[in-house]
Order: structure tokens, then sequence, then C-alpha cells
């Protein structure tokens, strides 16, 4: 992998631990997230412009993509608000490729090699550890992680084809209008304004940009490396997060936890192998 390359995948992978840490912090996730994602699209419309390619047949993956962006965000905050991030994060990160991988080689009859078998032997392994093996009391965030991983790997799926038909910062854009249309108008609705403008902070804005930040430089590292060498060093994030957690979220992030999460991350290099 050149070592451009590598920098700006690890610089990917800092970016989306940072956002999600900086989101699952805030007193108020739901506002902040709205806040977010507005900060996201205005700032990166001009960026949009610049890069402008639409084909007509890229619609219909728009629409339906954005409803899944939609369902993301609104998982992902209310996950942050009820369960810890060192649970949900590892788990949404980790499943998602597994889900993705099962999904081809059952449905679309996609070869898998013996790497990838144990990539999801590990991932799955990391996700007992980090969930722990003890009976879950109330809400422990494993719903909320295979939720949102389903949701990550539907997208995924979807955008596998949607993005023949744009320029990638093009498609993230115009995909993420309606979601955050919906979610933002929705949260205003139920929270109300002066709670909105009250989450109106750094924080929420540099979640924003970190979010489309990260993405932009997975684009510049694919255009340097392999996509697999590319998505196994961004895995690294799940290190990073479940990690950071302890710190700066104050969760009880142990030895164990924390090597659950360096399992899954390590599964999942290997299922991009």
């Amino acid at each position: 992998m050149p070592p451009l390359a590598l920098v700006f995948a690890l610089a990917a992978a800092v970016l989306h631990a940072f956002w999600n840490l900086l989101l699952a912090r805030e007193r108020d996730v739901e506002c902040a997230t709205a806040v977010a994602l507005v900060a996201a699209v205005v700032v990166f419309a001009p960026v949009t412009a610049l890069t402008w390619r639409v084909d007509s047949r890229v619609w219909p993956f728009i629409a339906v993509t954005s409803m899944l962006q939609l369902v993301y965000f609104t998982l992902l905050a209310t996950a942050y608000r009820r369960s810890e991030l060192s649970v949900v994060y590892p788990l949404a990160r980790g499943l998602a490729p597994v889900i993705v991988l099962v999904f081809g080689a059952a449905a679309l009859s996609a070869a898998t090699s013996a790497t990838q078998v144990v990539g999801v032997c590990l991932v799955a392994a990391g996700v007992l550890v980090v969930r722990g093996f003890r009976r879950p009391t109330g809400s422990n965030g494993v719903g909320f992680g295979l939720a949102i991983a389903a949701t990550i790997a539907s997208y995924t799926l979807l955008d596998k084809h949607g993005i023949r038909y744009a320029s990638p910062i093009t498609y993230l854009e115009l995909s993420m209008i309606p979601a955050t249309i919906g979610y933002a108008g929705t949260v205003l609705v139920v929270r109300g304004p002066s709670r909105v403008r009250a989450a109106i902070v750094p924080a929420s804005i540099a979640a924003g940009l970190a979010s489309f930040g990260a993405y932009a430089l997975v684009l510049a590292a694919l255009e340097r490396a392999s996509a697999a060498s590319v998505a196994a060093v961004r895995e690294t994030s799940i290190v990073i997060a479940t990690a950071l957690a302890a710190p700066l979220l104050k969760e009880r992030v142990g030895p164990v936890r924390l090597a659950g999460a360096v399992a899954v991350a390590v599964g999942v290099a290997l299922l991009a192998g």
C-alpha cells in the first residue's frame, strides 16, 4: 500500500471515530446529529458543485439510499443516547461487512475464501467479547448495533451500483440532502427550535464536517490503493473509538472489551482480503 494512501486511510479512520465520539458525548444527541448533518450538507455544497457529475439513472438509487441514511442516523443517535458507544460502534462497524459478505455468498453466488471465513469467525468472537457474557440488563446496545449494521450493509450494497451514475462526492451530497431534511425537520418539530439552537456548538459542527471529510479521505485513498487494503486500514476506527470511549465518554472499557474490538477489526481486515 503506498504511504500516502495509508496516511489517507488512517486519517479517515481517525475522523470516523472522532465524529462518532463527538456526537456520543453531546447531552442531546438527536439535536447534535441534526446540526451535524445540516453543517455537512451546507459546507460541502460548493465542493459538490465543483465535482458535479450526474446521470439520470442515479435517481432511484438516491431515493432509496436517502431513506436508508435517514434510518441510519436515527438509529445511531438513539443508540448513543441509550447505550454505550464502546458496544454499539464495534458491533455496527464489524457486523456490516459480514452481512454484505453473507448476502453476496447466498444471494449473488459470490465466491468466499477461507481467509474470509476466518474473518467472519473472528468478527463473531469479537462481537461476543464486546457484548459480554453476562445476561444483559436493560438496553445494552446489541440490538442497536445489529440494526445499524444491517442498515450500513443495505446502503453499501445499493451504493456499490448507484455510484456508477454520479461522481462520489455528488452522490454522497445528493443522498444526504433528503436524509438531512427529514431528520433535522423531525428533530425540529419534536425537540423544538430552542433545543436545536442550543445544539449549534463547535462540537456538533465539527462532527458533521468530520463525517463528510472521512469519506473524502477514503476516496483519496482509493485513488492510490486497492479497495481491500483501504477497507482493512479503515476498520482501525473500531479500536480507536473503543479505546477513546473510556477517557472521553467515561465508559467502562476494560482490556477484555478492547480485545474484542481488536478481534473485530482484524476480522474485518481479513474480510477485505
